[in-house]
């Protein structure tokens, strides 16, 4: 049975702030219902006494640094270390004291400077994660709240925006073992929905946590929570996208399922989960096309879809990355187009799958056309494949039957001759 006797969690909700605006009691829910899964041995199976639970008025600015300085103390290389936050957070844009903060219950806001005084800095908070020495670190934010922190009695001080940046979550995720989740964009709100008793996104990492996930080795790990947490959020709210960031050199586990136990992921008879994973160049005209067409057929097919960018769609499924995206599906639909050409990502992709292809003599490639591109400009181990052109204004059904019949059928097999000539 697994077991995670060296994870320690801090959890923080501040709803009820002393100097500022407040935020719906749900935030409080949301902390408090994260602690108690997390020690509860039934699920997630953290020891009691390795988790810190701070509430209003115990999150204060001085107390959140303590409990910052006991996870790098009781830590070491091989702990799982887990601080999830809800609470108002964002930035002030210009000035001396332009940065990310956030704010504890005992924030101040008369002046920027006042703020930045009592509230813990990007810079800061960076820093205290650093000292933490666990070589797996997940930090969850639900920090974008409808309503703002109130305004500054400085009538001169720049205003204080909700929502914490791109930029700040890929300072965090620097150093190996730390990946970040944080419950929108900057531009989003992080929603309640009427009738729910805590945040969309918590409700939905909270039902991963509980079992939602499945996992063979009875370890709910960290890429298997976003491909679980995103699709469910954005599919409830179409403006709201969980972001993930990490740099990982494996999916570390992050609790346990249902205590240690195991069960089955959904693969077909060859072992994958997906019958196809879409490349494509997440731009206009493409993106619309891959999802207002393509995805959807293929869907309705009874196709096992898989995508590696955000997911708006039910049923489409989201993976973390590209190597994980390609190695889980059967095949790979490689959506061409001027813009695909022209990206090196894109390229990237197709080179992976067309490498692994080549070891396992099979055929991983399948490549599509959503609009006319200039096809001189395809490398050569692109043209030497059959390319299904699926904007023709006559022959266009035909190929999306030729499509689905395709990711259907067994993965195709190469000759040992044509294993030799780079093809796929």
């Amino acid at each position: 049975m697994p077991t995670l006797s060296n994870a320690r969690a801090l959890v923080i909700g501040i709803a009820n702030y002393q100097a500022i605006n407040s935020l719906p009691s749900t935030v409080l829910k949301d902390a408090q219902d994260m602690a108690d899964l997390l020690v509860d041995q039934s699920v997630c199976g953290y020891a009691r006494a390795n988790v810190r639970l701070l509430l209003d008025g115990q999150a204060t600015q001085v107390a959140i640094r303590q409990e910052l300085a006991s996870l790098a103390h009781g830590a070491d290389a091989d702990s799982t270390v887990l601080f999830y936050i809800s609470s108002h957070g964002g930035r002030i844009e210009s000035g001396p004291y332009a940065g990310e903060y956030l704010l504890p219950v005992d924030t101040r806001f008369a002046s920027d400077q006042d703020l930045a005084e009592t509230a813990i800095s990007g810079t800061e908070f960076t820093a205290a994660l650093r000292a933490i020495p666990a070589g797996k670190l997940l930090v969850v934010f639900d920090c974008c709240h409808s309503g703002g922190i109130g305004q500054p009695k400085d009538a001169t001080a720049p205003a204080f925006k909700a929502g914490l940046p791109d930029s700040y979550y890929d300072a965090l995720k620097a150093g190996r073992g730390r990946a970040i989740l944080a419950s929108s964009r900057s531009t989003e709100y992080s929603w309640v929905l009427t009738g729910d008793t805590n945040s969309l996104f918590t409700k939905h990492l909270l039902a991963g946590l509980r079992g939602g996930i499945a996992a063979e080795d009875g370890l709910i790990r960290i890429f298997d929570l976003f491909e679980y947490l995103q699709p469910r959020v954005t599919g409830d709210r179409k403006d709201q996208h969980p972001i993930f960031k990490a740099e990982l050199e494996e999916n570390f586990p992050v609790a346990l399922r249902l205590g240690g136990q195991k069960t089955t992921v959904p693969r077909d008879e060859q072992g994958f989960r997906y019958d196809a994973y879409i490349s494509y160049v997440d731009r206009e005209p493409d993106a619309t096309w891959v999802w207002d067409t393509l995805a959807p057929r293929l869907e309705a097919a009874g196709l096992r879809v898989a995508v590696s960018g955000d997911v708006e769609t039910p049923g489409i499924a989201r993976v973390v990355n590209i190597e994980r995206g390609i190695r889980q599906a059967k095949r790979t639909v490689v959506v061409l187009s001027n813009a695909y050409l022209a990206d090196n990502m894109a390229d990237f992709e197709n080179v992976l799958v067309q490498t692994m292809g080549i070891q396992e003599g099979s055929y991983r490639l399948l490549p599509v056309k959503c609009a006319a591109f200039d096809e001189s400009q395809l490398p050569t181990r692109l043209s030497m494949l059959t390319t299904l052109d699926l904007t023709h204004p006559r022959r266009a059904e035909r190929e999306f039957s030729r499509l689905v019949q395709a990711l259907q059928g067994p993965l195709p097999r190469r000759s040992s001759r044509l294993a030799d000539d780079g093809t796929s």
